[in-house]
Order: structure tokens, then C-alpha cells, then sequence
């Protein structure tokens, strides 16, 4: 599991791996994430790691195994983790612009509360995935199963789901402007409450 020790400065935020601060009380955050950015390329299987609050910009973090971490609150841009799997790790309020996970295998993951801009899920499998709350906007989920993920309260603007499994797909309380849903199973996806059988 994640370790969950907290930040040395008594913030009461957990630490970065390898540190006894926070993103917050770091001397050096820039080289926090260069330092963690190179550990995880240098892994195929990344486990417990915890990088809240950092910001990694054109890192490849493709075709890994993730399991047990936490990108919470942390900024990506023009990140790759295209063919990557992940499990059980936690993107709750981060920042994702221009970001790729295509051909991704995510199950029992959270975006609660994210922004994510121009990033493709296209061809993955995003099964129980949690964006409750989540701005995304200029995104592509084509062809991707979404089976039994929730998007309740999202704010989903110019996106596409197209050709998606969207089976117990939860958007109630969603906005949705200028979005796709061409050729997805729109009948089996919850849009009102009292819709689940």
C-alpha cells in the first residue's frame, strides 16, 4: 500500500516517496519529480509510489504496471501512459493537459474532480473508473469500455465517445456540451436517477 506517512513540517499532507515532506514543503519539488519521473522509467512494475502535488511535464510513463499509487493534485503535461495498466491508483483533482492513454488497461481508479484537456483514452479499458466532478473537455474516449464508470457531476464538453461500451456507465447530473456518443450503447448508460435495473 501507499505509504501514508505525513509530511515532516506537520501539514498533515502525506510525504513524497523518497522524502519526508510534501509536494507543499519541498525545498526542491522540480527535482522531487525529475527524481521520481526517472525511477518509474526505470521500473516496468511501479508500486506505492506517491507523487501528490508534483508536476511532470513530457515524462513516458507508458506501458508500466501501476499499482497502489497516488498522482493526486500532481500536473501532467504532455505525458505518455499509452498501453499502461494500472490499479488502484489515485488521479483525484489532478491537472492532465495534452496527455495520451491510449490502448490503457485502468480498472478501480479515481480522476474525482480532475481537468483533463486534450488527453486520448482511445482503444483502453476504463472499467470502474470514478470522474465524478471531473472538467473534461477536447478529449477522445473512442472506442474504449467504460463499463460501470461514473462521470456524475462531470462538466464534459467537446468530447467524443464513440463506439464505447457505456453498460452501467453513470452520467446523472453530468454537462454535456458538444458531445459524441455515435454508435455506444447510450440505452444501457444511466443519464437520469431511477435508471439502474
Amino acid at each position: 500500500m501507499i505509504d501514508m506517512s505525513f509530511c515532516s513540517a506537520g501539514c498533515g499532507r502525506p510525504v513524497i516517496t523518497g522524502s519526508a515532506l510534501c509536494a507543499v514543503h519541498s525545498a526542491d519539488p522540480v527535482a522531487d519529480a525529475e527524481r521520481l519521473g526517472e525511477h518509474i522509467m526505470g521500473q516496468t512494475a511501479v508500486r506505492d509510489i506517491c507523487a501528490q502535488g508534483l508536476f511532470f511535464e513530457g515524462v513516458d510513463f507508458s506501458k508500466r504496471h501501476y499499482n497502489c499509487c497516488s498522482f493526486s493534485n500532481a500536473v501532467f503535461y504532455n505525458c505518455n501512459f499509452g498501453g499502461s495498466l494500472m490499479r488502484m491508483s489515485f488521479f483525484d483533482f489532478a491537472t492532465l493537459i495534452s496527455c495520451d492513454f491510449k490502448g490503457s488497461d485502468l480498472q478501480f481508479m479515481s480522476f474525482a474532480g480532475a481537468i483533463i484537456q486534450s488527453c486520448s483514452f482511445e482503444g483502453s479499458e476504463l472499467v470502474s473508473i470514478n470522474f465524478c466532478g471531473s472538467k473534461i473537455s477536447e478529449s477522445h474516449f473512442n472506442r474504449t469500455n467504460l463499463y460501470n464508470s461514473r462521470f456524475i457531476y462531470a462538466d464534459l464538453s467537446r468530447t467524443n465517445f464513440i463506439d464505447c461500451n457505456l453498460k452501467r456507465t453513470n452520467f446523472i447530473q453530468s454537462k454535456q456540451n458538444e458531445i459524441s456518443f455515435r454508435s455506444s450503447n447510450t440505452a444501457e448508460a444511466v443519464f437520469k436517477l431511477g435508471e439502474y435495473q
